[in-house]
């Protein structure tokens, strides 16, 4: 079993990153912050740490004036988080969605998304990445475009996530795609990681965990929010605590999920409380 980190936006959030600023543009602007925030989790005895590129792509970057710094910040982000791997743990290039719609359902086409991809996936490799992971997609289209772009571009390990929302039909992206479908068109697609992040607290990602295993025999990721969360006097808070979901990552592992750590709002001290429970295993 691997376990991984925990939040990255919200972690930078709590140490200065303004609401509404450019996570990745951190890279540039406040290195020792983004150094300090991988040797923290590592420190926590976090197997793998995300780089700090989740919205790293051309696309998203214009969006703040940084669409000509994707090589720039990416490589960054694999750099700092890099400085701080002790021998034998991991370093993952993160890699989230454009933010855009591909071709007929909105502008961008599939070569133009891919490009996007191979940019950020080939400056993460770059940095010393020694895995991506395709992280809170909703589309199948969108994370098989990046799946093709790092396998083709790279020889980097690929994991791929969805993002999933439980109503009264049961669990879906966005987009419609369940759990199921997702684990068997993204391992076909190439993915050597499947699995779900973001979007539901750990309850519900026992569920999702529990429908992929079963559609897949490659190996499964899980990255859960700790809660779905409030905003309170103009704080947003999330309402899990390391030791709610400390007490269910367990199931997690009885599930035979693979690779197990946080998402948005858990912390280095959920990350080491997920530590205490599975490495007593």
């Amino acid at each position: 079993m691997i376990l991984s980190d925990g939040a990255t936006g919200s972690y930078l959030q709590s140490h200065g990153l303004e609401p509404g600023g450019c996570p990745e543009e951190m890279n540039a602007t406040h290195p020792g912050l983004v150094r300090g925030m991988a040797a923290e989790y590592f420190d926590t005895g976090a197997d793998m740490v995300l780089t700090n590129s989740f919205g790293g792509n051309r696309f998203m970057l214009s969006k703040y004036g940084n669409g000509d710094r994707v090589a720039e910040f990416n490589r960054l982000a694999a750099e700092h988080a890099g400085s701080a791997r002790p021998k034998g743990r991991y370093v993952v290039g993160s890699v989230g969605p454009t933010g855009e719609f591909m071709a007929p359902l909105g502008e961008v086409s599939q070569q133009e998304m891919e490009d996007a991809f191979a940019d950020q996936i080939l400056a993460l490799s770059d940095g010393g990445v020694d895995g991506v992971d395709i992280e809170t997609m909703t589309a199948l289209e969108e994370s098989k475009a990046a799946i093709k772009a790092a396998k083709e571009n790279t020889d980097l390990a690929v994991m791929a996530t969805m993002s999933f929302d439980k109503g009264p039909r049961g669990l879906f992206t966005m987009m419609g795609v369940t759990p199921r479908q997702a684990a068997e068109e993204l391992s076909e697609a190439g993915a050597d990681v499947v699995g779900t992040n973001c979007g539901n607290g750990i309850d519900v990602m026992v569920e999702i965990a529990r429908e992929i295993r079963a559609a897949t025999d490659v190996p499964v990721l899980v990255h859960s929010n700790a809660g779905i969360p409030s905003i309170r006097k103009g704080i947003i808070e999330y309402p899990e605590t390391p030791e709610y979901m400390a007490e269910r990552v367990e199931q997690l592992a009885e599930l035979g999920v693979n690779v197990i750590g946080g998402c948005c709002g858990t912390t280095p001290k959920h990350i080491r409380a997920f530590v205490d429970v599975l490495r007593n295993r």
